[in-house]
Formats: structure tokens, C-alpha cells, sequence
């Protein structure tokens, strides 16, 4: 069934899919990447505060503003916010696999092979 429906794809349809994929792969690679830099800017601060005092006092930056608070308050908010971070990124990781198995298939399918420009 599915090799019916190639053989009705024009060789710019073809072009557009290949390409509308690899955009995708590249934004989700991107993404993750971003989401790694602030998994361990997160990662540092707990490293940072975790020995300290949980009475010291301590500033947090919330949407723009500065606010006082205690290590004891902030600490267990960072390393919610680490795991949550984490957690969206082990999302798109598995997202991106799939998508990459995805793109790999349509280019076997469609016989594409990608020559580098070096």
C-alpha cells in the first residue's frame, strides 16, 4: 500500500518531506542542546548552595525580578526545576530518534542519498 502512495509523490514533494524532516531534526537537536546548557547552569547553582547554610540568604531571579529569599527555600525549587528540565529532555532525545528512524526510512524509501558539498 505505501508504495502506491510514493509513487504519487512528485520529485518536489519528495524535496519539500526530506526537507521539512531534516529542519525538524535539526530544531529538536537544537532544543536539546539549549535544554542541556540549562540543566547544567541549574546543576552548578545546586552544587553551588547545597553545602551553605539553608538560613544564608540568597537572591533568585523570577521572570525578571530579584528576589530574597533563603538557601533552604530556593534549593528544593532549583532542583525541581533541574529535574523537570531533564525530564522534557529525555522527551525530545526519544522524540529525536524516532524522527531520525523516520527520516532514515524515507530516505531508503525513496532512494535519497545526500552527497556533502565540502
Amino acid at each position: 500500500m505505501s508504495s502506491s502512495k510514493t509513487k504519487k509523490l512528485t520529485d518536489q514533494e519528495i524535496t519539500a518531506q526530506f526537507n521539512t524532516m531534516k529542519t525538524e531534526l535539526q530544531n529538536i537537536a537544537q532544543k536539546i542542546g539549549e535544554l542541556e546548557s540549562e540543566a547544567d547552569e541549574h546543576k552548578a547553582v545546586i552544587d553551588t548552595l547545597s553545602p551553605l547554610n539553608g538560613d544564608r540568604k540568597c537572591f533568585r531571579l523570577v521572570n525578571g525580578v530579584l528576589l530574597e529569599r533563603t538557601v533552604k527555600d530556593v534549593l528544593p525549587a532549583l532542583q525541581t526545576n533541574h529535574d523537570g528540565v531533564k525530564n522534557i529532555m529525555n522527551n525530545l532525545v526519544h522524540s529525536y530518534k524516532t524522527k531520525e528512524e523516520e527520516f532514515i526510512a524515507f530516505q531508503k524509501e525513496h532512494n535519497i542519498k545526500v552527497i556533502s558539498r565540502s
